[in-house]
């Protein structure tokens, strides 16, 4: 098979295997802020409780082919469920692209450096519309993940893929995401007497920052800060008198993240010039 063959199959196959992360998505965007499993019982109709069956859990198609309903109770079955799906396996195409972008690139680490980035796309994707529908954000889907990100830059820095952060910078990355939105939660205190930023975001933000490295913290900061007064400043007018906004962070947070992951290096050099010469080797 021509190299190039090779790779339009690898890429056809990452973007299939991004819809099934998608459907697990799913999974732990229902069950994880209820504390139940993620694994256990397989996956059934939320309304009827009936068992999918194997045929009926195809990413996407699935839902389109029986018209988006159970296929025992024939109850509807929200489109979020194919919608995280397509967004999930897309976003996974892109990254696929980016980190091989053809041929010439495969290498074991640049496959592992894919797999690395699908996994923390998908984590932000569940953490989103967890944080949008229940005001929370998993302890597993940012604190306890922080320490995979880390040593997913040490392994891949071992494998010589260099197109990510070292593990040096994974390691200040976390620590100076968490510092500096606990830093402005505690100044906030100070100056309000009220809570500003919940602690999940203290730790979505060290996450980012294992994953990311410690040069994406100003731009993600930037982003989700600029995005957040996007939608939160009218929201706010809009509000009655005395009303209290209550918008999750979180969000923004990861759109800062999955922005920078895709587009990051070029956005920096625009609006950070000098930016590696002040991080030196930690830059990723």
């Amino acid at each position: 098979m021509p190299i190039e063959t090779f790779w339009t199959f690898l890429a056809l196959l990452a973007f299939l295997q991004s819809l099934a992360v998608g459907s697990f998505v799913n999974v732990v965007i229902a069950r994880m802020p209820l504390d139940r499993s993620v694994v256990s019982p397989p996956s059934h109709c939320p309304c009827c409780g009936h068992p999918i069956r194997a045929y009926d859990n195809i990413p996407v198609l699935s839902w389109l082919l029986l018209g988006g309903k159970c296929r025992d109770c024939k109850l509807p079955i929200s489109s979020l469920y194919p919608t995280i799906e397509l967004l999930v396996g897309l976003l996974g195409g892109l990254l696929f692209v980016q980190t091989i972008p053809d041929a010439s690139a495969l290498s074991t680490g640049a496959l592992l450096a894919f797999g690395v980035k699908l996994v923390f796309v998908a984590m932000l994707v569940a953490q989103t519309y967890i944080d949008l529908r229940h005001y929370i954000i998993p302890n597993e889907l940012s604190i306890y993940a922080a320490p995979f990100g880390i040593l997913a830059a040490l392994a891949l820095g071992h494998l010589g893929h260099s197109g990510g952060p070292t593990w040096q910078s994974a390691v200040v990355g976390a620590l100076a995401g968490g510092g500096l939105f606990g830093g402005i939660k505690l100044l906030y205190w100070l100056v309000r007497r009220r809570e500003g930023i919940g602690d999940g975001d203290i730790k979505l933000a060290a996450m980012i920052g294992a994953f990311l490295g410690l040069p994406a913290i100003p731009f993600v900061i930037l982003a989700s800060s600029v995005t957040g007064a996007l939608v939160g400043v009218p929201i706010a007018l809009l509000q009655r008198k005395g009303a209290q906004l209550a918008l999750p962070f979180g969000p923004f947070l990861a759109l800062g993240a999955i922005v920078y992951l895709l587009h990051g290096p070029p956005l920096m050099a625009r609006l950070f010039p000098g930016l590696d010469l002040l991080f030196g080797p930690l830059a990723s």
